[in-house]
């Protein structure tokens, strides 16, 4: 039997079968990420009428989709590791994708909602599930493996990049609900490309029971020890950097998005560009930001500079960070002008991609090196949660603006990832002690890259 055969590029078809599910999965969700709060304060009287909420209201709504999305993965991982499986869970949450996307179509508040409910079930089960299918389709030590994964990191992008472009201009120019239907339509591209594919993951993702080794088991039992005592202190805090840096970057399908929509000008050579074409800016970076910058990281490694996982995690912070000034910059500009150039969210964009790009690839790396075994899942699952509650202080950070006013929210969150970030460069040689030589000769992998940043 010829192995090559059921490779394609020198890789497991199974691995390009997983791109496309991915793909199409990403396109479903950011196309609808890009509608959501847009949808929801666009006025009821216009040829495309929204639901007419204030600003305040959407934005909480967003923050409450953020935080649900994020923490359902902890039950979906749960489930798949002790009844499903990885394959049958992601089909699951296709599945329930798929009903999301196409209830919201429907032009009722309780479709809406249903719609929502869906969506955060189905992500719950894909999201943790199917990155986790692409390292299995390699064995350890193979060194194509991260290659694939870097293949599949593509995917993530590539459906966020196309998305808000499609989805965003059906939704905005042609009515809210045929958006949220053709995010449907690639939805149910994805799992039919998943379900086609089965064949190709025949030896992946299968349910593998409950039973525990007593090694296993004995392990469980021990007390922490010195070293995991001081590992898990310095995750908290690793944690706590993670809440702030979400907090403020997911503005970008709230605030931003709303301001680009109604405070941007957006003509370009007589054109409007519609709002939510903004959101494919971060994707477009990534695609393009993304090898150069892990390039700079790995040249400092080599080179003995400081590159430890919470240095790039700190950096990150404050590179994000200083992108809202230029988004202070705009409201100056509206405020004098009432308008502002899109070139300030350009930069805030550019910005916001190198800060996560900094932090990204290394934040659930770094739980896995420095995680206790026997609270591995339990970090991981803190992890998300703290992911999650970002996202729903974004929200709240973003209703703030209807009383203190887009400067100073945005002003502010500058300032305070800039000093948060900054005291906890005081500790870092500490800190970076505490974690007893966890990174030593531990160099990140594509693996890290796409498991950190597909959100």
């Amino acid at each position: 039997m010829n192995p090559k055969k059921d490779e394609i590029f020198g890789h497991p078809k199974g691995l390009f079968i997983l791109f496309f599910t991915e793909m199409w999965e990403r396109f479903s969700f950011y196309g609808m990420r890009a509608l959501l709060t847009l949808y929801l304060v666009h006025a009821t009287t216009t040829a495309n009428p929204g639901l007419g909420w204030s600003e305040k209201d959407a934005l909480s709504l967003y923050g409450w989709y953020l935080m649900l999305v994020y923490v359902s993965g902890m039950p979906g991982g749960y489930i798949a590791d002790k009844f499903l499986g990885q394959k049958k869970s992601v089909i699951l949450g296709c599945i329930l994708l798929v009903f999301g996307h196409c209830i919201l179509a429907v032009e009722h508040l309780w479709a809406f909602y249903t719609g929502i409910g869906f969506i955060i079930a189905g992500v719950g089960f894909l999201k943790p599930n199917i990155s986790t299918m692409v390292g299995g389709l390699y064995r350890n030590g193979d060194v194509r493996r991260d290659k694939g994964f870097t293949i599949f990191y593509m995917g993530i992008n590539l459906g966020g990049f196309i998305a808000p472009l499609i989805v965003g201009y059906v939704g905005e120019k042609i009515g809210w609900h045929y958006g949220f239907a053709l995010a449907g339509l690639g939805m149910v591209v994805g799992m039919i490309t998943f379900l086609y594919g089965q064949k190709y993951l025949k030896n992946v993702g299968n349910f593998l029971g409950k039973s525990k080794s007593q090694e296993d088991q004995e392990a469980f039992k021990r007390p922490l020890t010195k070293v995991e005592k001081d590992r898990v202190v310095v995750l908290l805090l690793s944690f706590c950097i993670v809440f702030v840096f979400w907090a403020a970057f997911e503005q970008a399908g709230g605030l931003m998005n709303i301001y680009a929509e109604q405070k941007t000008n957006r003509n370009l050579f007589g054109w409007t560009i519609p709002a939510t074409w903004f959101q494919s800016v971060n994707s477009m970076y990534i695609l393009l930001l993304g090898l150069p910058i892990a390039g700079i990281w790995a040249k400092r490694k080599l080179q003995g500079k400081q590159s430890s996982a919470l240095f790039k995690m700190l950096v990150g912070v404050i590179v994000m960070g200083t992108g809202f000034l230029f988004m202070s910059a705009a409201s100056k500009q509206y405020d004098a002008q009432h308008s502002s150039s899109m070139s300030w969210l350009m930069f805030a964009y550019l910005f916001h991609t190198v800060g996560e790009l900094c932090l990204s690839p290394v934040a659930l790396s770094y739980i896995t090196k420095l995680a206790p075994a026997k609270y591995a899942s339990l970090m991981m699952g803190l992890f998300w949660t703290m992911t999650g509650l970002g996202g729903k202080a974004a929200g709240l950070l973003g209703e703030s603006a209807s009383k203190y006013g887009e400067f100073n929210v945005f002003t502010g969150i500058a300032i305070f990832c800039v000093v948060f970030a900054g005291l906890i460069f005081l500790f870092l040689k500490k800190l970076n002690a505490m974690s007893h030589g966890a990174e030593d000769d531990v160099v990140d992998s594509a693996e890290d890259l796409v498991l950190e940043i597909e959100h």
